[in-house]
C-alpha cells in the first residue's frame, strides 16, 4: 500500500540531483541521498524527487532547470572537482544563463589549502574556484573546498564527508516548515488481509500518510504499518484506528 504525498503548497519542498557516470555504472554506491533526505526531513522540507544524471552538460542543464522551477530548493552533488569531467559548475551557469568566473573567496580558500598541503595551485586545481556569476559560496570554518549556491540551487561535493560539512553550512541558508511525525505498528500476517480497512482509514484521514511495508523474517510474513503526518491530533486518531484494526 503506497504512502500518500505529504507535500503541499504551504510547506517547502526540494529536488535532489545526483551527478556522475560512476553512479549510473554502479561503480560507486551513493550514500549522499539518505543523508540529504534525513537532513531535509528534520527541517520540515519535503524531498519530492531524486534524479541521477551522467556527466553530460546538456543533461545536467535540463535536470537543473526542471527541478528549480518545480521545487523550493534544489540540491546537487558531484562534479565540482578539478578534472575534465567535473562540469557541474559550467552546467549550472548555463542553466541560469550567466557567465562563470573565479570567486575571490574560493580562490583564497584554495590557495590556503594548497599551501598547507604543499601542492601547487595549477589551472586544474583552480577550476574548483569557479562559480556562476551571482552565486555565492557554501562555506564554514570546517569546509576546505568550496561549494556554491545560486538562486534556489545548492551545489555540493560528491565526496560524502565534504558533502555533509556543506549540508551543515546550508542549514542557515534555508527555511523549513512543520516536521513530519510518524508512528508505526507491526503486524505478523499478510498485509492483504488489512488492505481494504487500511484504505478506508486513509480515506478518512487524507492528511495522514499510511504506508504498508511487508517483510519475511524467519518464516514469518508480516508488515510494518507506518503513519506519517504533521497534525499530531489526526496522527494519533488514525494510529488508534490502525492499532484497533491490527
Amino acid at each position: 500500500m503506497p504512502e500518500q504525498n505529504l507535500s503541499d503548497s504551504q510547506n517547502p519542498n526540494a529536488g535532489l540531483l545526483l551527478i556522475g557516470d560512476e553512479l549510473l555504472s554502479g561503480r560507486t554506491q551513493d550514500v549522499n541521498f539518505p543523508s540529504i533526505a534525513k537532513f531535509l526531513a528534520a527541517r520540515g522540507i519535503d524531498l519530492c524527487e531524486v534524479r541521477v544524471v551522467s556527466d553530460v552538460e546538456s543533461d545536467i542543464i535540463a535536470a537543473v532547470n526542471a527541478l528549480r522551477e518545480r521545487y523550493t530548493y534544489v540540491f546537487t552533488t558531484g562534479g565540482i572537482g578539478p578534472t575534465h569531467d567535473d562540469i557541474t559548475a559550467d552546467a549550472i551557469a548555463k542553466a541560469f544563463g550567466v557567465e562563470i568566473e573565479q570567486h575571490p573567496q574560493a580562490v583564497e580558500m584554495l590557495h590556503k589549502l594548497f599551501k598547507a598541503n604543499g601542492v601547487e595551485p595549477n589551472d586544474a586545481r583552480m577550476r574548483m574556484a569557479r562559480v556562476p556569476q551571482g552565486g555565492d559560496l557554501i562555506n564554514s570554518d570546517k569546509i576546505k573546498v568550496p561549494g556554491f549556491h545560486i538562486g534556489n540551487v545548492f551545489v555540493m561535493a560528491g565526496v560524502p564527508k565534504i558533502m555533509n560539512l556543506m549540508l551543515e553550512a546550508v542549514s542557515d541558508m534555508i527555511e523549513g516548515g512543520p516536521v513530519v511525525m510518524s508512528k508505526s505498528v507491526r503486524i505478523e500476517r499478510g498485509e492483504g488481509d488489512l488492505a481494504v480497512p487500511l484504505a478506508d482509514i486513509q480515506n478518512r484521514f487524507p492528511d495522514i500518510s499510511i504506508g504498508s511495508y511487508p517483510f519475511h523474517e524467519k518464516g514469518c510474513y508480516g508488515a510494518n504499518i507506518v503513519l506519517r503526518g504533521r497534525n499530531e491530533n489526526d496522527l494519533e486518531s488514525a494510529f488508534k484506528e490502525v492499532e484497533t484494526l491490527v
